[in-house]
């Protein structure tokens, strides 16, 4: 399967994506129940009561492009194929993903209770990549989280603003983490065959280091999120709803919905979504004189949000770690994709936790933690750790 281009494994009719995303959080639903860190997690999949049924105005994800309503289940996967053929198209189709990414060990430290390993990853035809693969001691296989930044030594503590190190937190607590890190307001695009939008590259980057962390030892290939932070939280967000075979996501304060009056959600500028060959934009606000360009001005022309484009993500389960940027009325966009799980059979898919800024916290940080235990750590009696 080559999910850069949108293809769908199945048995017995139903989508891959479907069977294993459901049997997952089943899992983690029935084995945790009891467990009082899983009740607060749980708590995560429900809105205030100020929010709960609130659609806003967003247009639902369920309508098809004429129209049409999806009725039942049976209707949804072609309605996600044509959500993701519409964003494909506006955004560009990466080059097939690499089979067997090569990865070079530079270097490898010993830490207290985990393996820090410096490493080379080719993520792209055009690109190796710096990043570190933290790996907790004993025999796994483990559940594993690639975390997406500007460079990738902040995720494992090695400078960086503090709050950040999520690969190193999460290595503790039972995870292998692979971080990497690409800026992509220095993609030259002049010097790279791959002519796409910052945005689909970044995840087709994500596509390949998540086909490189599959082969690592101790990693369980079916229990790989991804995670990521801000411009991160952007990364993370594409490449999970791109790449079926990411487990699920966590999205840190990334602007979940299209807000030209945010200037940190900014999806227009040009290392985004923006981006056009013979064009460049002014960073900053949308403004007569700074208008929208790329693949952003035609999203928005056509009535397009990101809602649209989360719904790729059901019935896998995902985390906003909201801050200043995703507020908790931004549940008026979730709830159309709480609807779709529903339509799905599928509960405890959409979560979302709030804080006063935009840093992540130490309470942000445990509940993103805890999330991804409970996500991904669904089982002990068959063996996994």
């Amino acid at each position: 399967m080559n999910p850069s281009k949108g293809g769908t494994q199945s048995v017995g009719g139903r989508p891959l994506w479907l069977i294993l995303a459901s049997a997952l959080v089943a899992a983690a639903s029935s084995v945790q129940a009891d467990d009082p860190p899983a009740r607060d997690v749980v708590q995560q999949f429900s809105p205030p009561p100020e929010f709960a049924g609130d659609l806003g105005t967003y247009k639902s994800p369920l309508k098809f492009d004429d129209g049409r309503v999806v009725g039942d289940a049976a209707e949804w996967p072609a309605r996600r194929a044509e959500i993701l053929k519409t964003w494909r198209d506006q955004m560009g189709a990466p080059p097939p993903l690499i089979e067997r990414p090569k990865v070079e060990v530079v270097k490898e430290e010993r830490e207290q209770g985990y393996t820090r390993r410096s490493v080379r990853i080719e993520v792209s035809p055009d690109r190796t990549t710096p990043g570190y693969v933290l790996t907790p001691d004993g025999p796994g296989p483990f559940p594993a989280v690639l975390v997406v930044f500007y460079e990738p030594e902040t995720a494992v503590g090695v400078g960086g603003k503090p709050g950040r190190d999520f690969a190193r937190q999460l290595v503790k607590r039972g995870f292998v983490c692979l971080s990497i890190g690409f800026d992509p307001r220095v993609i030259d695009t002049s010097k790279s065959t791959i002519k796409i939008q910052p945005l689909a590259y970044l995840s087709y980057v994500a596509s390949n280091a998540l086909t490189a962390m599959t082969s690592f030892p101790r990693v369980d290939p079916r229990r790989i999120g991804v995670l990521g932070h801000s411009y991160g939280g952007k990364w993370a967000m594409f490449a999970a709803c791109l790449d079926e075979r990411f487990a699920c996501g966590v999205w840190s304060d990334p602007g979940v919905v299209f807000d030209e009056t945010r200037g940190n959600v900014n999806y227009w500028e040009p290392w985004y979504l923006g981006w056009e060959p013979d064009r460049t934009r002014k960073p900053g606000l949308i403004t007569p004189s700074n208008p929208r360009t790329g693949a952003y001005e035609r999203l928005i022309k056509d009535g397009r949000d990101l809602l649209e484009f989360q719904a790729l993500m059901a019935p896998r389960p995902f985390l906003v770690s909201g801050g200043s940027e995703d507020t908790p009325d931004r549940w008026r966009a979730l709830n159309h994709l709480v609807a779709v799980n529903d339509l799905l059979g599928a509960k405890h898919r959409v979560a979302m936790t709030n804080r006063e800024k935009h840093d992540p916290t130490p309470q942000s940080n445990e509940q993103i933690a805890r999330f991804l235990e409970y996500v991904l750590k669904p089982a002990k009696a068959d063996g996994r750790q």
